[in-house]
């Protein structure tokens, strides 16, 4: 395959991905947001921060109100990264590697663009701000359900798996950094009603809070949600689930070109990180830390992909 196609796949599928999280994240500051409302404006600003789009934010607002960020988010055509830009480019990736989609993933790619350019081209008001975020949720899910159901498994669709997991362990990991890092507003409150309401809010947003109860007996406490959303790989946003994909998805690819590449050796490593630990392991190690390593192993991995299989060329 071209490397240009094979870029264009990934960059698509990596692009709808974060239309997706941008939207969770959205959620999980603004059901936060609810519950601390006396300083709303510090959780809405943690939403940023997560989102490394504060330098951006701050070059055009003043203030953190939800409006301003809520807007900057979803359909600011100025940042690179709003849910309106990723769709846009989402699209444009499709429309370059068009040839290699079969009909119902291209007309799923499409029809998310059109409705979404429809949605986002007025302010958000808060009142309507959870049928918004869940329009963008469910137009994510028909284009993935038209990937899963009608391609082949061969190199295509591994590249746009590689996508979807790279960004996908990104946003996991920058929401549950924004949770316990930005937002617990002092180690005195860790272990506490308020900690433990934090965490189920982090669930309900990554749609985890139901799959929780049915596979965990613990009560809703930072262990457990911790170790379900990092070291549960039943759970298909955890981070342990999402690196054994990546692993899986290469190792596809050294099969079909007969070649092993240094992305796969990354991804190898951060999947062992995140196998055979028990999470209080990683509260001792520090959970900030640990994130912080898995981002920026993360980002590694990603950027190992495109110089391995020559996406600029």
């Amino acid at each position: 395959m071209l490397g240009k196609t094979a870029g264009g796949l990934y960059w698509m599928f990596r692009f709808l991905e974060r239309a997706e999280n941008t939207a969770r994240l959205i959620e999980a500051g603004f059901r936060i947001a609810l519950t601390r409302s006396n300083d709303a404006e510090s959780e809405w600003k943690s939403v940023i921060i997560t989102s490394a789009a504060q330098q951006a934010f701050e070059a055009r607002h003043d203030k953190y109100s939800s409006a301003n960020v809520v807007n900057f988010l979803l359909r600011d055509p100025e940042h690179p990264s709003s849910v309106l830009s990723v769709t846009k480019s989402a699209r444009d990736n499709a429309r370059l590697v068009r040839t290699a989609l079969t009909t119902e993933v291209w007309a799923a790619v499409n029809e998310t663009w059109m409705v979404l350019t429809e949605t986002l081209k007025r302010p958000i008001p808060e009142t309507e701000l959870p049928a918004v975020l869940a329009t963008i949720r469910q137009q994510s899910a028909l284009v993935r359900g038209a990937l899963v159901g009608t391609m082949l498994r061969n190199d295509i669709f591994d590249f746009c798996r590689l996508g979807t997991f790279v960004e996908r362990i990104d946003s996991t990991a920058r929401i549950i950094d924004v949770k316990y890092y930005a937002l617990l507003p002092a180690p005195s409150f860790v272990g506490s009603r308020m900690d433990n309401v934090q965490w189920e809010t982090i669930l309900r947003s990554v749609s985890a809070h139901r799959s929780f109860r049915w596979a965990v007996e613990d009560d809703f406490t930072a262990p457990a949600i911790a170790d379900f959303l990092i070291l549960d790989d039943r759970m298909p946003r955890s981070l342990s689930h999402c690196a054994a994909q990546l692993v899986n998805n290469l190792g596809h690819l050294a099969k079909d070109y007969g070649e092993a590449m240094p992305s796969h050796a990354l991804a190898d490593r951060m999947n062992a990180r995140l196998k055979d630990r028990d999470i209080g392991s990683i509260f001792d190690e520090g959970l900030h830390e640990f994130v912080g390593s898995i981002l920026r192993e993360n980002a590694a991995i990603g950027m190992q992909i495109e110089i391995d299989y020559r996406f600029n060329y």
